[in-house]
């Protein structure tokens, strides 16, 4: 049933992102069209226009590197694969880098869409207060999002909640917290506003809270992350999914428990360049210690373990692991059961290629392929690990936070065994720390999660990349990335990040 409701959103999307570009940049955020094109009589009128407009908002979502299966090139940056973005994961950035400039402008193009939406969404007289409302909640979500994507990558930026000229958008940047202010007034509206409900393929009260919770933890304010992710527990809308692999892939997507957000994609209104880029272009290559750090079905690391073979890499091993890489050199097993045969148009720089959410039945590869998997952006793994850091941070280990760990280690099909008990807060924390990286994998989160842990600046000098390069990161500088040059030469007033020039 869904898939026809989804089709339905994504054909909208495509209506309402051509109108919405009227309003949006075409290259920096500065340089727009005049902001009256749609604001005339002939829109605005129904709940179909308003739908469409809505759609247009979360098309956003599937342009550029932002949003999408392209958020691992984060895993590559934070030091789990190496591949095509070596001058960022090198730390050889500065503000005229092409790579750093993507989340700058997609997500100003999303805000200034969220802004032009709430700006008229009012003039909409045919739909109750009560529609208006949850609509404003899904726009005040996404526009969450992005800010909250620009916080992490830039610290404060310029902070826009209506629409404005050019002229006026040209200020200073606002400090990191009063934007991550705006960003929680935003989500406390959605979370007001939204359904509590299973996620359809709209935002609805569950997202906002995992979001929240993800904004709380990311800022250090523990109790609340942890309030935050327990509510999205305790409401029991959500749960863990009960087959890993396809918790990644189109067959296992609808309808899915533990799928809180995602970025929506059907053939053939809309796809994704996902297996061309990873099953074919091999873009991202995991590295061996992000492969290493994966425990045996003992629970007990691979120095330490009985049951580690190192002539057999998925002996033994954490099942996620399979799931997640591939040997460069060994065929896949499509759904039929069918052998097939890579055609990697690369050789891997580390001996393994990215598995999680590629189609093996599209295999082998070619430019016809059209992905459709959605790729997830909040899922309920991750809110426990979250409330369990948290909730850590705040009180130490108590039975709760074993609860929030054992269980995403005991997903059937996984079934890993219980981490140890009697564990203290330091090695609690380092236990999470472990149990994001192997669950959350090639997923584009830890890039993040080292720079927000203070851990990128020890970590990341001791990888050595293909052809002998170590990585290299300053602390006093890259914690921030630059500002674009093209933005710092149309607006005077922002000042840039310190340590660029």
């Amino acid at each position: 049933m869904k898939k026809y409701i989804k089709k339905s959103i994504i054909k909208s999307s495509i209506i309402g992102i051509l109108i919405l570009n009227f309003v949006s940049c075409n290259k920096n955020f500065l340089d727009k069209n005049p902001l009256d094109q749609v604001s005339s009589p002939v829109f605005w009128q129904t709940q179909s226009d308003a739908d469409l407009a809505l759609a247009g908002v979360y098309a956003r979502l599937t342009q550029g590197l932002s949003f999408n299966f392209w958020q691992t090139r984060k895993d590559m940056y934070g030091g789990d694969a190496d591949g095509s973005y070596s001058v960022v994961a090198r730390g050889q950035v500065d503000p005229t880098t092409s790579d750093i400039a993507d989340d700058y402008d997609n997500c100003y193009m999303g805000i200034s869409s969220c802004n032009f939406f709430l700006d008229n969404i009012d003039r909409v007289s045919s739909i109750s207060e009560g529609i208006k409302n949850q609509y404003k909640g899904e726009v005040r979500f996404l526009r969450a999002l992005f800010y909250f994507t620009l916080t992490n990558d830039y610290g404060g930026v310029p902070l826009y909640t209506k629409q404005v000229t050019i002229d006026e958008a040209k200020v200073k940047q606002s400090t990191k917290e009063e934007v991550v202010a705006q960003v929680l007034s935003d989500l406390d509206f959605a979370i007001g506003n939204l359904p509590n409900t299973a996620y359809s393929g709209h935002a609805v009260k569950g997202s906002a809270l995992a979001l929240k919770a993800k904004v709380l933890l990311f800022n250090q304010q523990w109790q609340g992350a942890a309030d935050a992710a327990n509510q999205v527990i305790q409401d029991g809308n959500f749960s863990l999914y009960n087959d890993y692999k396809n918790l990644f892939l189109a067959v296992g997507q609808d309808n899915n428990p533990e799928i809180i957000f995602s970025v929506r994609y059907l053939n053939p209104d809309s796809y994704s360049e996902q297996d061309i880029q990873l099953a074919w272009f091999g873009t991202m290559n995991p590295n061996q210690q992000f492969v290493d750090d994966f425990e045996c079905t003992d629970g007990q690391p691979i120095s330490s373990s009985p049951l580690y073979d190192s002539t057999n890499w998925k002996k033994n091993r954490d099942p996620r692991l399979m799931y997640t890489v591939r040997n460069f050199n060994e065929p896949g097993i499509n759904s039929a059961g069918n052998v097939v045969y890579f055609n990697y148009t690369n050789n891997s720089v580390t001996g393994w290629e990215d598995m999680k959410g590629i189609n093996m039945d599209a295999v082998p590869v070619d430019y016809s392929t059209k992905s459709e998997q959605d790729w997830i952006l909040l899922r309920y793994a991750d809110v426990l690990l979250m409330y369990a850091e948290a909730k850590n941070e705040v009180s130490g280990p108590d039975v709760s936070i074993y609860n929030a760990i054992n269980a995403v280690r005991a997903r059937p099909g996984i079934n890993m065994p219980p981490i140890p008990a009697g564990l203290t807060k330091d090695q609690m924390r380092t236990r999470i720390m472990h149990e994001r990286r192997v669950e959350l994998g090639m997923e584009g989160l830890r890039y993040d999660d080292i720079k927000r842990w203070k851990t990128a600046e020890t970590y990341l000098p001791t990888i050595v990349d293909a052809g002998g390069v170590r990585r290299a990161f300053d602390p006093s500088r890259d914690y921030l990335w630059p500002f674009p040059q093209s933005e710092i030469d149309i607006n005077p007033n922002l000042v840039q990040n310190p340590g660029y020039h």
